[in-house]
C-alpha cells in the first residue's frame, strides 16, 4: 500500500488561509490503511482545522468528505457537487489522488493534506516499512522476495557492500542489513545458486527517472 504522513496543522493552517469554503476530502483505501487520510482522520483534521481558525477569530466553513478512492473519477463524481462550491480542497490522499482532485478542478486551489512517504507494508501495530520503490522492473524473485532497491540503503544488486555488522545496515545499524536477509532468505529456500548470478544493472528509464510513467492495457479498453 501507498504509505503517508499527516501534515502539520499549522502548515495546513497557512495554505488554507485565504479561503473560507473548505472540504477536507478523506480517501478510503491506502491512506485508510495507514490512518492519515480515511474518513476519521478526514474528520479529525476538519475538527482541528475548525477550532484553530477560530482560535484566530477567523471565520471558515469547514466540512469533511470522504470517497472511495480519489483517484478514480467515478468516486469524484458522487462528491462533485459538494467539491464544486467549495473554495479549496483540502486532499488527506496520497499524490496521486491529489493530482486526481486538481486536473478535475482546474480553476480550484487543491492542497494537500499528507505527505507521501513509500509503498511498504504494516510491520506491527503502527510501523509501517518500506518494501517497494516502484523502479517498472521487478526482479526481487532474484533476491528471495526481497527488494535491495528499497531496502539496502545502497541499492546493491550485487552482494552485500562489507560495511554490515552483526546482520545490521552500516547506514542505519537500527536496520537490517538487505543482503543478510536475501542470504538467509535464499538459503531458508533452497535457493543458494542464485547468489552466484551476476544481476545486470537497473534499467531506470523505466521508473520516473524516463519521465512520467504510464501503462495502457490495450485488452481493458473500451
Amino acid at each position: 500500500m501507498i504509505v503517508a504522513s499527516r501534515k502539520n496543522i499549522r502548515e495546513l493552517k497557512e495554505m488554507l488561509a485565504p479561503y473560507r469554503r473548505i472540504v477536507v476530502l478523506g480517501c478510503g483505501t491506502c491512506v485508510t490503511v495507514c490512518l492519515v487520510g480515511g474518513e476519521r482522520e478526514a474528520g479529525m483534521m476538519a475538527s482541528a482545522l475548525r477550532m484553530t481558525y477560530r482560535l484566530d477569530g477567523a471565520e471558515k466553513e469547514i466540512r469533511d468528505l470522504t470517497i472511495e478512492r480519489q483517484c478514480e473519477d467515478a468516486f469524484i463524481d458522487e462528491v462533485w457537487k459538494e467539491l464544486a462550491e467549495a473554495d479549496a480542497i483540502l486532499s488527506m490522499a496520497c499524490g496521486a489522488g491529489v493530482q486526481a482532485l486538481a486536473e478535475r478542478f482546474e480553476n480550484k486551489p487543491v492542497f494537500p493534506g499528507a505527505d507521501t512517504q513509500f509503498i511498504g507494508v504494516l510491520q506491527e501495530q503502527g510501523v509501517w516499512t518500506e518494501k517497494c520503490i516502484a523502479c517498472g522492473q521487478c526482479r526481487i524473485g532474484s533476491f528471495g522476495g526481497i527488494c535491495p532497491l528499497a531496502r539496502c540503503a545502497k541499492h546493491l544488486l550485487n552482494g552485500p557492500c562489507g560495511g554490515s555488522f552483526d546482520g545490521k545496515c552500516e547506514v542505519n545499524p537500527e536496520t537490517d542489513c538487505a543482503w543478510q536477509l536475501v542470504c538467509d532468505r535464499l538459503t531458508a529456500i533452497g535457493e543458494e545458486r542464485r547468489l552466484e548470478a551476476l544481476v545486470s544493472p537497473t534499467d531506470w528509464s523505466l521508473s520516473n527517472e524516463g519521465g512520467c510513467r504510464k501503462i495502457i492495457r490495450p485488452d481493458q479498453r473500451i
